[in-house]
């Protein structure tokens, strides 16, 4: 047996022994598909950060994470007789088998674009096998709003309800803004919260057309913020200034003093 199988046989094992009706943990027990959600969205998160901060042994902890998360699933459906892990892994090398076929079945070389056809082509006929078969089947309402506003354009794109060029999606972003700001003077809260939402959907698909994602342009600029601000709470704090009692002026001076000398 090899080591990896070995380790995972290992794995199952013990999560076995923590769903055990008797000798199990009290709260890994009571878990289901719904109540351990959340966590497995963590999981993929706190993964995604050890890659952004390239933190090796992080990532290796955080893989850990989240295969758990992987196995916690499958146990639970193997105690309600739906699937066990086996299927799950069997499943993902029939999928992946099947949607590259340039390599193990044509065998011949694809251009990036003919892979991406390729492999958006396979997708498409596993959502129709599926039951699933809409163009915006099977996006997931969980992704981030920035995230998943970038996913329902790309695939509503691919089938021709797209701008043309990214020209036209701004002048779409400008009439959200003109719409939200209309809204803002009309005073309804509902009204300023959902032309709010259509601004956030236009600029997301100006995103789109200007190939940026803009779930990570948005966590670039969080990360920014977050830096500068640490910055300016340590010159606050060298200069004995308190930071609830710094006038507008003082933040400004602050700010513009970080933005000029930036400090990785």
């Amino acid at each position: 047996m090899s080591a990896a199988r070995s380790e995972i046989e290992a794995l199952l094992a013990l999560m076995r022994t923590l769903r055990d009706p008797e000798r199990g943990c009290p709260w890994d027990r009571v878990q289901s598909f719904a109540s351990i959600a959340r966590y497995t969205i963590e999981e993929a998160y706190e993964l995604s950060d050890a890659i952004e901060r390239e933190d090796m042994a992080r990532l290796r902890d955080e893989l850990g994470d989240l295969l758990f998360q992987v196995i916690f699933h499958a146990r639970i459906a193997e105690e309600r007789a739906l699937f066990d892990f086996a299927a799950v892994a069997r499943g993902l090398h029939e999928k992946l088998v099947r949607r590259h076929p340039h390599v193990f079945a044509e065998l011949r070389e694809l251009a990036s674009d003919e892979l991406q056809s390729s492999w958006e082509a396979h997708k498409a006929h596993e959502r129709q096998a599926s039951g699933r078969h809409g163009t915006l089947a099977d996006v997931p309402r969980a992704l981030p709003g920035l995230a998943r506003a970038f996913k329902l354009g790309q695939r509503a794109g691919r089938v021709g309800f797209d701008w043309q060029r990214a020209d036209q999606v701004s002048a779409k972003v400008r009439e959200e803004l003109a719409e939200l700001e209309a809204a803002i003077e009309g005073g309804a809260q509902e009204s300023i919260a959902e032309e709010f939402g259509d601004l956030l959907f236009a600029l997301a698909n100006w995103a789109r057309h200007l190939q940026i994602e803009p779930e990570s342009a948005l966590r670039q600029s969080t990360h920014k913020f977050e830096r500068r601000f640490e910055q300016m709470e340590a010159l606050a704090a060298a200069r004995g200034l308190v930071l609830a009692q710094l006038s507008a002026a003082q933040w400004d001076e602050l700010w513009n003093e970080v933005k000029v000398h930036p400090k990785d």
